[in-house]
């Protein structure tokens, strides 16, 4: 089976070193092939997502949050109000899991029961740290050009009243996981002869056409025409 040009692709596993050895929180156990340590394989999938998961608990009990992040070396950046909930209690050492899932398309099997799906997924296990002031502004300019780069030199940057009501988190990539699948159904022998269709419908988050607001009369700049092939 050929590979579509959107599919995602991996170094070996071998070829790189692992984030850390996987723990007794890391270490997949459920299609264990699928498990993938590498540095280059974790950043590649926090990278390519533009949202995250953090799941903490606190008094009230276990919450789960959708947010967006984005990475620097080796952390992972989430940022937001003050108030937020979520921030204050990750600001007080609160462990969190951070979740990445990806869909790359729909397995359709020849059973019912071997349909999946081709995916990338990272589990992260730490403690976030509040970024200092001193390196907010810059955490937060990266994260514009990580968004959409270009836009960091036309949009107006976060003034002091801003800055100064934004948190700015970051967790190590350290103890974390990826898992993987790619490729074709993988059918029991007693059904493949079955004269059902076989095979990967792709699935692909792509950016559609700029919709201008409504009291903006310039022409859609070229930085985010190029966004407009940006693939997820």
């Amino acid at each position: 089976m050929s590979t579509p040009a959107n599919t995602p692709t991996f170094p070996p596993a071998a070829t790189d070193a692992p984030a850390t050895p996987p723990t007794a929180r890391t270490r997949i156990r459920r299609l264990a092939e699928n498990a993938r340590y590498e540095v280059s394989t974790v950043h590649a999938i926090v990278d390519a997502a533009l949202v995250c998961h953090v799941a903490f608990s606190d008094a009230t009990g276990v919450h789960c949050i959708p947010t967006a992040h984005w990475r620097q070396d080796g952390h992972l950046y989430i940022h937001g109000s003050n108030g937020s909930r979520l921030l204050k209690a990750l600001q007080g050492g609160t462990p969190a899991c951070v979740t990445i899932t990806l869909i790359d398309g729909l397995v359709l099997a020849r059973s019912a029961f071997n349909h999946s799906m081709n995916y990338r997924s990272v589990v992260i296990y730490g403690q976030f740290e509040t970024v200092p002031e001193a390196l907010k502004a810059a955490s937060l300019a990266a994260f514009m050009d990580r968004l959409a780069p270009g836009r960091e030199g036309q949009a107006r940057p976060g003034d002091a009243n801003e800055l100064a009501a934004t948190t700015v988190l970051r967790l190590p990539l350290a103890e974390a996981a990826a898992k993987v699948r790619t490729g074709p159904p993988e059918d029991d022998a007693q059904d493949m002869d079955r004269p059902v269709w076989a095979g990967v419908l792709p699935l692909q988050l792509t950016p559609g056409a700029p919709e201008p607001d409504p009291a903006c009369a310039l022409p859609v700049p070229e930085h985010v025409e190029r966004l407009r092939h940006r693939r997820f």
